[in-house]
């Protein structure tokens, strides 16, 4: 017997975030499953797009949702199980597995360091075993190289506290307790982002990650800062949180931020003769170009992460108002904001850019000069005739 199809409606806003119900059965789920957990998606609409769509895969994601879920979110999440049951399909055997790795989960814990001027932090992802011992994974995960190294290691809590100490003494560093999601996250894509050259050198992370957690590596996460700092998210940024150590010694990737430095040098060095005035304009044209494009795309994606890492940190170690600058940056490129009128990312890419020129500088000092002016030769000319007497 046939099964009857289904007349509802899809869902307006899941439509307009790119979900289509016409699309074949694996594809439908993994996009509602990308869409769920988002900001301004009801997973409530979720489960009945789900329930609409014949196949395990939608009856093996409502029987993950269900694991969480509570009230009406609970209640939706069963219509659609039943609706689905109604047309032959079970959620698979997997469902009760998912349900213990989320019993599971509850005995994960995180730990997290501030990144260097290098941009490289360590992360701690830990599982509590039976019997009190810690199975820890310890990496260091880069910005701009992904993931440099990861290890696990079995330790007493005892050993545990004691390499913590340890560790926050020798490197002048504060480790914050963190949210187990946000860690896990953190370095699934930090893996994700690493070079294909270099996976080797890490050894087989998705492996030694097993050994902590069995939950299938996250894709996407809705960063904490956005439900602990909900107000603070609707406010102005303020350009005083460029004093701040994090940003002090936060470093755009060259490959991102020396186009437009170059471009800036070659309208000053441009041999047309133009006013002081029609130069300071040409500059805050590249400037507000720069914005436009170092803060969108994939550029501007990994920029606002960082700020929620950023803002993450200073939270959990007592900072809540700069916390709260760092998280209405992220949140105005996050929603699209216009960053060209904001004096704080005005600011902030004048810093890179004066960074950039310092680094040139520098450069510039310790190259051998090639061509001396008649001074300097002369100079050279009588340290050689001393050193021959």
């Amino acid at each position: 017997m046939a099964h009857p199809k289904e007349t509802a409606a899809p869902e307006p806003l899941l439509v307009a975030h790119g979900f289509d119900p016409a699309a074949a059965p694996e594809e439908a789920v993994r996009k509602l499953g990308e869409l769920r957990g988002q900001e301004g998606i009801d997973d409530a609409a979720v489960a009945r797009a789900l329930g609409a769509i014949a196949h395990g895969d939608a009856a093996a994601m409502l029987a993950t949702m269900e694991t969480n879920a509570t009230g009406a979110l609970r209640r939706e999440v069963r219509r659609a199980l039943f609706r689905l049951h109604q047309r032959g399909i079970e959620p698979p055997a997997k469902a009760e597995e998912k349900s213990r790795e989320a019993a599971n989960s509850a005995r994960l814990t995180a730990m997290l360091s501030p990144a260097d001027r290098e941009g490289v932090r360590i992360v701690w992802l830990s599982h509590t075993q039976m019997g009190g011992r810690i199975k820890r994974l310890f990496a260091l995960e880069s910005r701009e190289e992904g993931l440099l190294a990861a290890e696990t290691a079995e330790l007493t809590r005892r050993e545990f506290r004691s390499e913590l100490e340890q560790l926050e003494q020798n490197a002048d560093i504060k480790m914050i307790e963190a949210n187990p999601r946000l860690a896990d996250f953190i370095l699934c894509d930090a893996y994700r982002r690493t070079p294909d050259a270099r996976r080797g050198k890490v050894g087989n992370f998705l492996a030694l990650r097993v050994e902590i957690t069995g939950a299938p590596p996250p894709t996407e996460l809705k960063h904490p800062i956005y439900d602990e700092l909900v107000a603070e998210t609707l406010k102005e940024p303020s350009p005083d949180l460029l004093k701040e150590r994090e940003f002090l010694e936060w470093r755009l990737p060259e490959a991102v931020i020396k186009p437009y430095f170059d471009e800036i040098n070659r309208s000053e060095e441009s041999v047309i003769v133009v006013s002081a005035i029609q130069k300071r304009e040409r500059v805050n044209e590249i400037l507000e170009h720069a914005l436009t494009g170092i803060l969108s795309g994939e550029s501007g994606a990994r920029i606002r992460r960082t700020l929620e890492d950023i803002a993450y940190y200073m939270l959990r170690s007592g900072r809540r108002q700069q916390a709260g600058w760092a998280a209405a940056a992220a949140a105005t490129i996050r929603a699209g904001g216009d960053v060209k009128r904001s004096a704080f990312f005005q600011r902030w890419l004048r810093s890179q850019l004066g960074a950039v020129f310092a680094e040139e500088q520098e450069r510039a000092a310790e190259e051998p000069r090639l061509i001396m002016t008649p001074a300097e030769a002369m100079r050279a000319q009588q340290q050689q005739r001393m050193r021959r007497r």
